[in-house]
């Protein structure tokens, strides 16, 4: 989302990786339980090469396989521009462990170098042992993208496979995971052509093998953008316990339902209307939270307000707004984040911010479910 019009407030690696003062901390480690200050840690997510911009965010989650470069209540993070900030050239997805010291920039741990550029917010981790991630190249950091992939990558960031179609991934911008272990669903929003697709897939010892697509919901707003190069369909929220697919749709500015999408076998236009709300300012990722509330990032694409810059939203899934704060006080800086259930106290949300390239990962106590 970051480019030379906005997002360039402070120099491009700029961070507060020392915001709280805190060097290294373990992912369950003993603590005061009368302690005033929140466990949080904020590292940066430029790696060697300079790529920044950081979109995706994915926990790596429990009953994930050990004895690779990363394990459970691992952070990983896609970048989409390089080190010359050029959107959609970003090819290095960077991880971070709660336990180790915080990265200053330039150090950021490279988990995957990717031959393909700009990888987006399609980021997940499959308890089976891989990473999936998409990837929308651009024409010389603009308008327009092209078709992009699906790749898949093991526990020790090596490349496994390439998945390419030219209607179920055409710019494949994020993802969801409805993950059984031995099968998954991924879900993903296309932001060239403005559908959400399925791809059910088996998880073998090798990678993936793609069973069916199927396309479950069409007709989101797709345009361009001079910060942002294209609004289409981004965050995707699966609850599995309803089978109810949430979709982030940018340019409409608007949160819809697809109801059944794991099951469903033809397409719906945009879904069930959830959440479109003067709170909203170009919603891009979104997560389920532990307490059942949906969270998405506000990238200011549409509807800015620089009063209520680089925001993230909370709202109930009937469409009942709760709570927002701002990850930076500049324009454009929430994009990716990601919030999980664990049962060790390990940290549960992650939140980039585009402008410093960096991410702020938390351990937070949730409410009792609604």
């Amino acid at each position: 989302m970051k480019t030379k019009s906005y997002g360039r407030s402070r120099p491009a690696y700029a961070v507060v990786a020392t915001m709280i003062g805190v060097a290294a901390m373990s992912a369950a480690p003993a603590f005061a339980a009368d302690a005033f200050i929140p466990r949080l840690l904020n590292t940066s997510t430029v790696p060697a090469t300079g790529d920044e911009n950081p979109y995706g965010v994915a926990f790596v989650p429990e009953g994930f396989p050990g004895g690779g470069m990363i394990r459970t209540g691992d952070v990983l993070v896609s970048n989409f521009n390089d080190n010359a900030n050029i959107q959609g050239n970003g090819k290095t997805i960077v991880s971070f462990s709660p336990d180790s010291a915080v990265a200053p920039p330039g150090t950021a741990n490279t988990f995957f170098s990717s031959s393909l550029p700009g990888l987006s917010t399609a980021l997940g981790v499959l308890r089976g042992g891989f990473v999936v991630v998409g990837n929308v190249p651009t024409t010389g950091g603009a308008f327009p993208v092209m078709q992009g992939a699906l790749q898949v990558i093991d526990r020790n960031g090596n490349w496994v496979q390439t998945l390419t179609d030219a209607t179920f991934l055409d710019g494949p911008w994020d993802l969801a995971l409805d993950d059984h272990g031995a099968w998954a669903h991924i879900f993903v929003s296309n932001v060239a052509n403005g559908t959400v697709s399925r791809l059910d897939v088996t998880v073998g010892a090798k990678g993936l093998t793609v069973t069916r697509m199927t396309t479950i919901a069409s007709g989101y707003t797709v345009q361009p953008n001079v910060a942002a190069v294209i609004l289409g369909p981004t965050g995707l929220a699966f609850d599995a316990r309803s089978g109810t697919l949430y979709v982030a749709s940018t340019a409409d500015n608007s949160i819809y339902a697809i109801s059944k999408a794991n099951t469903a076998t033809s397409s719906v236009q945009r879904g069930r209307l959830v959440f479109a709300s003067a709170h909203l300012r170009g919603p891009l990722a979104l997560k389920l939270a532990p307490n059942g509330d949906l969270l998405t990032a506000n990238g200011d694409a549409v509807n800015a307000d620089p009063a209520h810059p680089s925001e993230i939203v909370e709202f109930t899934p009937s469409g009942r707004f709760v709570r927002e704060y701002n990850v930076d006080a500049s324009q454009g800086g929430a994009f990716g984040l990601d919030a999980v259930r664990d049962s060790d106290h390990r940290f549960n949300y992650a939140a980039v911010d585009d402008v410093t390239n960096s991410i702020s990962v938390y351990r937070l106590e949730a409410p009792r479910e609604r």
